[in-house]
């Protein structure tokens, strides 16, 4: 009787679980959409709460307020999924790290740099224009961009690992010109304001990237007349 007790327990545990995770995954969706279709400053924890079709307690509940809401958002978009792993730990970054081939390596992150922006650009924008009206906003975005800098300066030392990267270039120099080039400032203004395609802007991304890479400059060079 107690071991029946005892499964039925564990039963009742993982299913409140995975509807615990249902709502958080629902409420952070239906944040999203609100964020970016209102803006941050308009969108009330309300709002969300009717968007996401839950209570706001049990909102409140789970997201004590609506900087750790957006917080939350950010990272389950970054991530692109609410796996607790770390952006650098994941398998796609660590694979093309691994790369041994500076050129598959710099391909490799123009790839993964297309998907990041492609699901996360909106949203972080959507942190940029808050950031001017709001001190935790602005905390937040000074975060991020401190961490896309670690995380992108990697793509340096990689190349700098291997002996790759262009001797006209410091690892510091190239880190700042992947930061500049990655940014979601680029990617809006490629995209939004030119109309590029996601192909065509992960085709200059991998061009930017592989000018890094040494020899690059001479084998992009035109031939002599």
């Amino acid at each position: 009787m107690n071991e029946m007790a005892a499964v039925k327990r564990s039963y009742d545990n993982s299913r409140r679980e995975a509807q615990s995770r249902q709502t958080r995954m629902r409420i952070i969706e239906a944040a999203r959409a609100q964020f970016v279709e209102r803006g941050y400053p308009a969108t009330t924890l309300e709002d969300i709460a009717a968007a996401a079709e839950t209570s706001p307690p049990t909102l409140y509940r789970l997201f004590s307020s609506k900087p750790a809401l957006l917080k939350e958002v950010l990272d389950v978009t970054l991530g692109g999924d609410d796996q607790p792993v770390a952006f650098g730990d994941r398998p796609e970054i660590q694979a093309a790290r691994a790369q041994p081939d500076p050129a598959e390596l710099v391909r490799a992150f123009a790839r993964i740099g297309r998907e990041l922006m492609a699901r996360s650009a909106p949203i972080l924008h959507v942190l940029a224009t808050a950031a001017q009206v709001d001190p935790g906003a602005a905390q937040l975005l000074a975060e991020i961009r401190q961490q896309r800098h670690t995380g992108q300066s990697r793509i340096a030392a990689a190349l700098a690992a291997r002996g790759a990267l262009d001797p006209n270039l410091s690892e510091s120099e190239a880190a700042d010109i992947i930061y500049a080039a990655m940014s979601p400032d680029v990617y809006r203004i490629l995209i939004v304001d030119r109309g590029w395609t996601s192909e065509r802007y992960e085709r200059w991304l991998s061009r930017v990237l592989g000018s890094l890479v040494r020899g690059a400059q001479s084998q992009d060079s035109p031939a002599p007349a």
